[in-house]
């Protein structure tokens, strides 16, 4: 049976390291639609990253560490946002999202083989990164700002050709790094070790 390494000094380095990443990413300040309720930003970026090459639950925990900061305050959102107030107002769906959607994209980003490959990757991205997150975001979005599901819906689809190109620069990002430096990857998966069928006489 296959199964993840266990939890080391590195792996909390490396969740501290994509919170940070995540944080970063909030930096250019964001690009405001619905009347800058829900701004278009590079974050998303950073919770794809965080799916692809640290796992699940790695990459959860990566998220979950990053949006505790910004609920005691720390204006690391895009367009210098934090607070609790971020987490009942019309983006608060997509912020859950990101938490359930980076669990996606490492759940398929890393099942079969330990080598990651470009189709699963960005299958990873899409599913996780794009679908999960807009399953939450739009529905919250929606009754946080008392529009109609179905209009709501419709002018959401502002974020999907950033969103698309963020998957592939994620899927970009993560083969160019496996490549590189297969060690900043969190362990995939450790391999079957063989069964002994021997039994001493």
């Amino acid at each position: 049976m296959f199964k993840q390494s266990a939890w080391d000094v590195r792996d909390t380095t490396r969740v501290a390291a994509f919170a940070a990443l995540i944080a970063v990413l909030g930096l250019p300040g964001a690009l405001p639609v619905f009347g800058g309720a829900v701004p278009i930003t590079l974050q998303t970026l950073g919770v794809m990253l965080a799916g692809t090459i640290l796992g699940p639950w790695r990459g959860a925990a990566a998220v979950l560490t990053f949006e505790a900061l910004v609920l005691v305050g720390l204006p690391l959102l895009s367009g210098g946002r934090g607070g609790a107030g971020v987490f009942v107002g019309p983006s608060a769906g997509y912020l859950i999202g990101w938490i359930f959607g980076v669990f996606v994209i490492g759940i398929i980003a890393f099942a079969g083989s330990g080598r990651p490959h470009w189709w699963r990757t960005a299958a990873a991205c899409i599913t996780g990164g794009i679908l999960v997150v807009y399953a939450f975001g739009i529905p919250i979005q929606a009754l946080v700002t008392r529009l109609p599901l179905a209009e709501t819906a419709l002018t959401s689809t502002v974020f999907l050709p950033g969103d698309v190109v963020k998957a592939v620069l994620a899927t970009a990002i993560t083969l160019t790094l496996w490549r590189a430096y297969p060690r900043a990857f969190s362990r995939r998966l450790t391999q079957r070790q063989p069964v002994r069928t021997d039994v001493a006489a």
